[in-house]
């Protein structure tokens, strides 16, 4: 098995993740849990800790964006802010999800307002709790399909539409919403705008209620003549057809990361967890032996955090590339992929392992967080079928 050090200026960082998702977030897990709908208010203290940490540059347990600057000289391998974000992120994960989720500021709206924004918008937006709609009724995985329009009005742009699954869509204090210049243009028309909250016309509906990751609310939205200031658009107004619509889709080379990260802290505190259990039974697991010629509960453990570690992998290799200004959107989908499945697998089959001393634990609880990690940020298919683009060289006209 592969053993990846994390680099040592990010040892400080790692701590203060773990600390504060073994001190804070495990203790009120359960509480939150079964109070859904209800803002964990110990969560504000982090705000500023957050704050700090992302302000330095180095990055904290939250959101950021992916931003290459041509200008800037080569300076050889780094290791920053999108890695930090990520081995933070998993420290906090093996906390809770949920709770991670439910950070003040910390919204994936943020890493999309980090990943397109100009530096006048980064310096407005900052301090902001941002979340992201994307998703409609009318289509899931398909991002191209947006049907919410954007019509430019003057100073103002006028956004009509309905979006669904929105993470932290009523507890942010803006949106990020992927809306559409001019359907006949298709994809090179879909822009994202930052719609505060209380903007006339836009209505949080509904809160849904959910199998997992209940810490964290999750909103249905609706816009209706709802006047944006065009400066809140994202990015350029024009639109490019020989581009498509990678500005927007910029964002996910950050959040498909993020999102893998959150899997892996699910799936190491299934795993630290199943080998306390296993261990207190007397089941042994020897890393000097072939698992064939060990205990089945441990052959079958050792199986497992061999996938942990490649999702492990996976995952930070495509914040390394993005901290070093190299393309990831192929590896962010590869990681994402991975963990996805990874930790879906890992935790049911903890729960397996475990049995009835599962229920005494959180496993039964990370083994519901697990799926929404294998669907949001793009689906195990959608991913695939990414991957497979990117590795054949074809379109998605050509491969769908």
């Amino acid at each position: 098995m592969i053993n990846l050090e994390a680099p040592k200026k990010a040892g400080a960082l790692i701590n203060q993740a773990y600390q504060a998702a073994a001190e804070v977030f495990r203790p009120i897990s359960r509480k939150y849990d079964r109070a859904e709908h209800t803002y964990p208010s110990e969560l504000d203290m982090f705000a500023a800790l957050l704050d700090g940490l992302n302000s330095s540059g180095e990055g904290g347990a939250g959101a950021a964006g992916v931003r290459r600057s041509k200008d800037e000289k080569e300076k050889g391998n780094r290791n920053g802010a999108n890695l930090n974000v990520v081995l933070g992120t998993i420290e906090m994960c093996w906390g809770d999800v949920g709770l991670l989720l439910s950070m003040p500021r910390q919204g994936l709206g943020n890493a999309a307002i980090g990943s397109v924004a100009t530096d006048e918008q980064l310096e407005r937006f900052s301090g902001m709790w941002a979340a992201m709609a994307i998703t409609e009724p009318s289509f899931g995985s398909d991002s191209a399909a947006v049907s919410t329009t954007a019509k430019l009005d003057g100073d103002h742009y006028v956004l009509n539409g309905e979006k669904i699954f929105v993470t932290s869509g009523e507890r942010a204090d803006a949106v990020v919403v992927w809306a559409t210049l001019d359907k006949s243009q298709g994809r090179a028309a879909i822009k994202s705008f930052v719609v505060e909250k209380g903007t006339p016309g836009f209505e949080v509906v509904r809160v849904e209620h959910k199998l997992g990751i209940r810490a964290s609310d999750t909103a249905v939205l609706r816009f209706e003549n709802c006047r944006v200031p065009k400066e809140n658009l994202l990015g350029t107004p024009e639109i490019e057809t020989a581009k498509g619509f990678a500005g927007v889709m910029q964002t996910f080379d950050n959040t498909r990361p993020l999102v893998a990260a959150m899997a892996i802290g699910v799936a190491r505190a299934a795993l630290d967890e199943t080998r306390t259990i296993l261990s207190d039974a007397g089941v042994s697991i020897d890393y000097d032996r072939p698992a064939n010629s060990q205990h089945a509960a441990a052959a079958e453990f050792l199986r497992l955090e061999a996938d942990y570690e490649s999702a492990y992998l996976l995952t930070l290799e495509s914040a390394w590339m993005a901290d070093n200004r190299k393309p990831n959107s192929l590896q962010a989908s590869m990681a994402k992929a991975k963990a996805g499945r990874s930790v879906v697998e890992i935790a049911l089959k903890c729960v397996e392992l475990t049995g009835a001393y599962g229920e005494e634990s959180l496993l039964e609880k990370w083994a519901r967080d697990a799926k929404i990690l294998d669907i949001f940020e793009g689906t195990q298919q959608i991913q695939q079928l990414i991957v497979a683009r990117r590795i054949l060289g074809k379109s998605s006209a050509e491969l769908k």
